[in-house]
C-alpha cells in the first residue's frame, strides 16, 4: 500500500503549510496560501452554454464571475480568453465591473475575496421555519442562534441585488401519495405521526402548505414579507429532503430560467438543498 504526503506550497511572504494533494478551492479557502499565478479550476461548457470555470487569483481573489478566462486555448461564448497557459504568470484580475459584480470578504489567515456576478447570484435560506425552530415544538438553540445573523445579512444581499430564495418544506395532498416509503417513514416518530399528521395547538398538519408548522420562524416571516413586497424575495416550495433532489424540482427550474449560477448557503439544514 502506498501513501501519499502533503505538498508544501512556498509563497513570497507567508510562512509555507502543508496541504492536502487534493485540496479543492473551497476547502483550504481560508488557510491555504495564494496561488502563484492565476489559475483556472473547470473549464467547461455547460448544456446552456454558460461557461463552468472559476479564476483564482495571486492576490487572494476568486473570481466566479465566469467572464475572464485567463489559462486556455478554446474559446468560450462570452468569455475572454488569455494567449495559453502561460498567460496565468502574469495576469492580474480584470477590473470589477461595479455595475454587475461585487466582491465579497472571506475571513481567513491569508486574506480572500470573492468576486461574484450580481444577476446570477442568490442566497439560499432553507427551512428555517417553525417545525424545525419554534420552542414549542424542539429545544433547537443553534437553529435560533441563526436567526439574528440572517436579519443582518439578509437586507445587506439584497442591496448588492441578489435574490433571497427561501427554501422551505410545503406539501400538498397530492405529494403525499408520492412520497418514497424511506422519506415518509423517516418523519414518523414512535410509529405514529409524519407528514400531514395533525400537530398540537395552532401547528396545524406537520409541513404542508400554508400551515403554521411551516411558516417561517418569528422575525424571519416578516423579514421574508418585507423582501417579497420589494420583488427581492422568493418562496420555493420542496418536497424532499434536498431542494435539488431530481431534474426540475421547483428550485433547480428557478435556478435555470433565471441564469442564476452562484448560490449562498444558510439555515438550519444547509445539507438538505444539494
Amino acid at each position: 500500500m502506498t501513501t501519499s504526503s502533503p505538498t508544501t506550497v512556498p509563497t513570497s511572504g507567508l510562512v509555507s503549510e502543508p496541504i492536502p494533494l487534493h485540496d479543492t478551492p473551497i476547502l483550504g479557502m481560508t488557510s491555504r496560501p495564494y496561488v502563484q499565478r492565476a489559475t483556472v479550476y473547470g473549464g467547461t461548457v455547460d448544456v446552456e452554454g454558460a461557461a463552468g470555470f472559476w479564476v483564482e487569483y495571486p492576490d487572494g481573489l476568486m473570481d466566479l464571475t465566469r467572464t475572464h478566462l485567463v489559462s486556455s486555448d478554446e474559446g468560450l461564448p462570452g468569455v475572454k480568453n488569455g494567449n495559453s497557459a502561460e498567460a496565468g504568470k502574469d495576469e492580474k484580475p480584470p477590473p470589477l465591473d461595479v455595475k454587475t459584480q461585487v466582491e465579497i470578504d472571506v475571513e481567513g489567515t491569508p486574506k480572500r475575496r470573492i468576486r461574484v456576478s450580481k444577476e446570477k447570484s442568490a442566497l439560499v435560506v432553507i427551512d428555517m421555519q417553525n417545525f424545525f425552530l419554534h420552542p414549542d415544538l424542539r429545544n433547537h438553540p443553534g437553529g435560533l442562534a441563526c436567526v439574528q445573523p440572517l436579519i443582518d445579512a439578509i437586507p445587506k444581499m439584497r442591496d448588492m441585488e441578489m435574490k433571497i430564495l427561501w427554501v422551505n418544506w410545503g406539501l400538498t395532498d397530492h405529494e403525499l401519495k408520492t412520497l418514497p416509503p424511506a422519506l415518509a417513514r423517516s418523519f414518523r416518530k414512535s410509529g405514529g405521526g409524519g407528514f400531514g399528521s395533525q400537530m398540537p395547538g395552532k401547528f396545524g398538519r406537520l409541513l404542508m402548505r400554508d400551515e403554521y408548522n411551516s411558516a417561517l420562524y418569528g422575525p424571519l416571516q416578516t423579514e421574508y414579507e418585507t423582501g417579497k413586497a420589494k420583488g427581492t424575495d422568493i418562496w420555493i416550495h420542496k418536497n424532499r429532503m434536498s431542494g435539488l433532489w431530481g431534474y426540475q424540482s421547483a428550485l433547480d427550474l428557478y435556478l435555470r430560467e433565471n441564469g442564476i449560477k452562484t448560490l449562498f448557503f444558510a439555515g438550519v439544514n444547509t445539507d438538505q438543498v444539494r
